[in-house]
């Protein structure tokens, strides 16, 4: 088990801006890797936004949101800062987790890849 608690959602008009927390819980003696991924219709595929790309490495960035939203982990929390945002972005933003690749990679594009999800939190954007 590897609760992830988000926070930090909530309507704004284009061009606004929002941060988005996420803390894991239970065990979280190692680094996990993390990861937003975003869905905007229920049970279709999560969307990825970004992630770390390694443990202690870059961040991943999808290419719609590149240079409007920056992700950061501290050790075991997640965030991200979304500036200069756009009605496409309204979505439920999620948070993800999992135990890193042998070699420290995580698989910041993959949703299957993650094990641990929290509940989602709804970001609107008015245009």
């Amino acid at each position: 088990q590897m609760p992830l608690v988000e926070s930090g959602g909530g309507s704004v008009q284009a061009g606004g801006s929002l941060r988005l927390s996420c803390a894991a819980s239970g065990d979280t003696s190692r680094r996990l890797c993390m990861a937003w991924f975003r869905s905007n219709t229920p049970g279709k595929e999560h969307q990825a936004v970004a992630g770390l790309n390694s443990i202690g490495g870059d961040v991943y960035y999808a290419d719609s949101v590149r240079g409007r939203f920056t992700a950061s982990q501290d050790k075991n929390a997640l965030y991200l800062q979304m500036t200069s945002l756009k009605p496409e972005d309204s979505a439920m933003y999620f948070c993800a987790a999992s135990w890193p690749l042998q070699d420290g990679g995580c698989q910041p594009q993959l949703a299957n890849a993650y094990n641990y999800w929290g509940q989602g939190t709804q970001v609107t954007v008015s245009s």
